[in-house]
């Protein structure tokens, strides 16, 4: 083997004269008869070298058989380029390497993609060869961002006196809103572990254990349906602090969203992020993750409705259910035909009824159901809702879920369509005040909004027994473009109130000690007031580099149906491991 003097990221004019030695893949070749020039690439970049016929034949004849690939060493002279083949656009473009000596480690195959354009694969393809697309820039690129992402955060958190702390990956299986993947084990047949979802009851049982300010940066597993921005396995930033407030963690995360934002791409976020409450977020936004780059907020239309003549949202409003609307610019390009289409896709993946819609053409509205309105009426909403010409109001209504869910959706689209997004922006902001329990319609119960063990905001404790729906938590997330890089709430660190919850939310008692005694009986020996958060490493990547997809910040992702097209998992075992463990397969 050849030992390597530098990488192929390092030349330059100051290297010009001397004898160096590179190893790397061949990214591109050119055979000009007697010459032949191949690129040569590793992850610290790509170097140009040359192979002279006349001066060393050897080399070249071997480099004559060599393709795209190939992995191979290297030793030659730097030399400068002639000035009209130097290339401003690559660190190394000022010099080449003339090669005296070539070993071949490896022959490739010819690739099923080009490893120079990512797009010249499909994604399932790309997936398949999941190790040759890590090759490419992108990809390349993304790791590197990951791994002094993840740098940055242990240094952050050090620096304020975290210390990081492993959990254990095989543990108890315990509600968290999704399913557990289970693993069976050997030795105790019928029973299973659990791989965790988060490492919740953990993290707290390391405040009851006196290690006031924990993290670590860890794999968690959720066996969800098919979600586009969601991984079966993921990584969070966990925290946890013992004697803090929601404010304290809500400055710590604004700091270390500041310091990553900063550390890996230089740009200065604001000293505070806003904060806005879970039902002003909902009500303003139709989402408790709103995109603030842009306006475009919900417009309550009840009062209109309820002096119009449009009996089908009346009827709405007399149910209790809620009509809201968004303003978009460009009217005339909503024909009939886009508007049915925004009408089937929302129908379709945001469960409205309907979508209904009035413009605003030379400064009067018409067209939809601007008929049920009066024109004294529609001249009351030109003005108090400031609808300019050309403009067309996108109206909802429904059950008050349904209404706001679909337009926060719409409002997205609608933004995406008109271009509205500043994509250079960045807009931070903390959702706080999020009710402590939801209603589980199927179900016919309460349902922790985060997870069980969220404290309620202690001034709505009187209205837990018989309000619980407005009973706010000291829960919060954070969110950035649109995305939520985290959340976290304060704990409950009292077992009565811990019990009271289970009753609420309808865990029994035999469950609860089967489930929990171990954190309950914790709870008994001394256990502090405490708090913490955790955040979605892999979307704080995406968002970094510029990604769409969180694939592709993960090095072996798994499709949306949660599969490995590169090793083909998961898989059937045979028959002798189930045995081993005392399963059938029905």
């Amino acid at each position: 083997m050849i030992k390597r003097t530098h990488t192929c990221g390092d030349l330059n004019k100051s290297n010009i004269g001397e004898q160096i030695s590179l190893n790397g893949w061949i990214s591109k070749r050119r055979d000009l008869g007697g010459l032949i020039f191949f690129d040569l690439r590793d992850r610290y970049g790509i170097t140009q070298i040359v192979f002279d016929d006349k001066q060393y034949s050897d080399s070249f004849k071997i480099a004559k058989k060599l393709g795209f690939e190939d992995v191979i060493g290297i030793t030659g002279i730097v030399i400068s380029r002639p000035d009209e083949a130097i290339n401003n656009n690559m660190a190394t473009g000022e010099i080449d390497v003339v090669v005296e000596k070539i070993i071949v480690y490896n022959e490739s195959e010819p690739p099923p993609f080009d490893i120079n354009d990512r797009s010249s694969a499909s994604e399932e393809n790309r997936l398949k060869f999941r190790y040759l697309e890590l090759r490419t820039k992108e990809l390349q690129y993304y790791m590197k961002i990951r791994h002094d992402t993840t740098l940055a955060v242990r240094k952050f958190l050090s620096n304020f006196n975290f210390i990081e702390i492993e959990t254990p990956v095989l543990m108890k299986s315990t509600p968290e809103g999704a399913r557990d993947f289970l693993v069976p084990s050997r030795i105790h047949k019928g029973k299973f572990y659990a791989l965790p979802q988060s490492p919740q009851t953990y993290k707290q049982l390391l405040m009851v254990s006196g290690y006031d300010k924990y993290f670590q940066i860890v794999k968690c597993f959720r066996d969800e349906d098919f979600r586009a921005d969601r991984q079966p396995e993921f990584t969070q930033i966990d925290i946890e602090m013992s004697f803090v407030t929601q404010d304290d963690i809500i400055n710590l995360g604004t700091l270390l969203v500041k310091s990553l934002w900063k550390n890996i791409l230089n740009i200065e976020l604001t000293d505070k992020f806003p904060a806005l409450t879970y039902q002003e977020s909902m009500e303003k936004y139709g989402s408790d993750k709103p995109d603030t780059r842009f306006d475009m907020c919900l417009i309550e239309l009840s009062d209109y409705i309820k002096s119009s003549d449009f009996d089908t949202f009346k009827k709405i409003l007399d149910n209790n259910g809620r009509v809201k609307a968004i303003k978009s610019p460009n009217a005339s390009k909503y024909s009939r035909r886009v508007i049915d289409d925004l009408t089937d896709w929302i129908k379709t993946y945001h469960q409205a009824k309907g979508l209904a819609w009035i413009k605003c053409i030379d400064g009067k509205l018409e067209g939809g159901i601007s008929k049920f309105f009066s024109d004294d009426l529609k001249n009351t909403m030109i003005k108090n809702l400031s609808i300019k010409d050309d403009e067309i109001l996108f109206i909802i209504g429904d059950k008050k879920n349904i209404t706001l869910n679909a337009l926060g959706a719409l409002r997205l689209e609608i933004a995406k369509r008109e271009n509205l997004i500043d994509k250079n922006k960045w807009s931070p902001l903390w959702i706080i005040d999020f009710p402590l329990v939801e209603w589980n319609e199927d179900n016919q119960r309460w349902d922790a909004l985060h997870h069980p063990f969220t404290s309620p905001n202690l001034d709505d404790m009187h209205l837990l027994d018989d309000n619980p729906a407005s009973v706010r938590s000291y829960g919060y997330d954070i969110v950035m473009n649109g995305y939520e890089l985290g959340g976290g709430s304060i704990r409950i660190h009292d077992a009565k109130l811990q019990s009271k919850i289970f009753d609420l939310l309808g865990v029994e008692k035999q469950e609860a000690e089967e489930k929990f005694g171990f954190l309950m009986n914790a709870f008994k020996y001394g256990a502090p007031p405490h708090g913490g958060m955790a955040f979605g490493l892999d979307r704080i990547i995406m968002l970094l580099t510029g990604s769409n997809q969180i694939r592709d910040v993960i090095a072996f992702p798994k499709t949306t149906s949660a599969m490995s097209l590169m090793d083909n998992s998961p898989s059937n075992v045979d028959n002798e491991q189930l045995d081993e463990l005392g399963l059938k397969i029905k």
